[in-house]
């Protein structure tokens, strides 16, 4: 069979985390119109079963169907692991640091990288950083110029021509992340050069993400949402308690915000934003879990925190 790791990298908000979700065909990272969603690494796991659609290293083929995946039928053919990562941009904070370090140290450990881009190079500040980085390492890159939907022609034909001349990348594929547009293609560019290898994961995993740090990310979702642009970034979640039963998983978080003025807007009137919150994230949750789920939520005040190395360590926020 064949498999491998390709890191997903970009500046913010160029639709990273929606490719991802795209690519897997279930919803395994947040996603929203404001930057700094994703925070930490997540992994998405692409398996594809021999006789599913065409085999590995052909021309694109469909992702194997969840269904297929968990009855385990057939052979595996290939076993794409791809890496999720924060948007790469100047950092403010040392949290700020942490997400663009974690960004940056995939390059060296993957078999492929994709670089989403939204518009022409150097419409806006740091596509030419993360070109320089891309050009120190000897690894399969591909351009992906996402949100083509929303372009004309020429507005495509400015942005691909702007980052064929740097001679970086192998290929340059244009796709509508949100629309599901030509990902096929790109998964065939990928399946293509992958090398023959192991699988690193059971067929019916499709994210190694803990069910915790899932809850928190659509807790934090929810409030990317329904709140202001400030206040977002300066909240983190943290899962105080995670018990699972029979028929219900009962869970209950704490929202952290730096600000006491902040901790009123999320709470909101009456109560009404948090318990907005709290019912989209959990509705999204048992979707995700397959369970009833009970959920608690209650916001206090860190301030400070994104500067903070031990807050940052003890919400997750670390690199080792």
């Amino acid at each position: 069979m064949k498999s491998g790791f390709i890191s997903i990298v970009g500046r913010p908000n160029v639709g990273k985390s929606t490719l991802l979700n795209a690519i897997i065909g279930e919803k395994i990272a947040i996603t929203a119109d404001k930057p700094q969603t994703t925070r930490n690494r997540i992994r998405g796991i692409y398996n594809e079963i021999e006789g599913q659609g065409l085999d590995c290293g052909s021309e694109p083929a469909m992702t194997v169907s969840s269904e297929t995946a968990m009855t385990g039928s057939g052979n595996l053919g290939c076993q794409l692991v791809f890496i999720d990562t924060p948007g790469i941009m100047r950092p403010k904070t040392k949290l700020g640091e942490y997400m663009t370090d974690t960004a940056l140290s995939t390059f060296k450990e993957v078999d492929a990288i994709v670089f989403v881009v939204d518009e022409a190079l150097g419409k806006r500040g740091g596509d030419n950083y993360i070109l320089d980085r891309l050009r120190e390492v000897d690894t399969q890159k591909i351009l992906v110029i996402n949100k083509m939907d929303t372009m004309d022609p020429e507005h495509y034909r400015k942005v691909f021509e702007d980052y064929d001349s740097t001679g970086v990348f192998d290929e340059i594929i244009g796709i509508s992340a949100i629309n599901g547009d030509n990902v096929d293609v790109l998964l065939g560019a990928l399946k293509r050069e992958a090398a023959e290898g192991p699988q690193y994961f059971p067929t019916d995993v499709v994210t190694d993400s803990p069910e915790r740090f899932l809850a928190s990310e659509l807790i934090r979702e929810k409030m990317l949402m329904y709140l202001s642009d400030e206040v977002p970034h300066g909240v983190a979640v943290e899962i105080e308690s995670f018990v699972e039963k029979p028929n219900i998983t009962k869970i209950s978080a704490v929202i952290y915000t730096e600000k006491k003025s902040h901790k009123g807007i999320i709470i909101g009137k009456d109560g009404k934003k948090l318990k907005g919150i709290g019912k989209s994230a959990r509705e999204d949750m048992e979707v995700l879990f397959g369970v009833k789920v009970y959920l608690e939520l209650w916001v206090k005040v860190k301030e400070k925190w994104r500067d903070s190395d031990f807050i940052l360590s003890n919400l997750g926020y670390k690199n080792e």
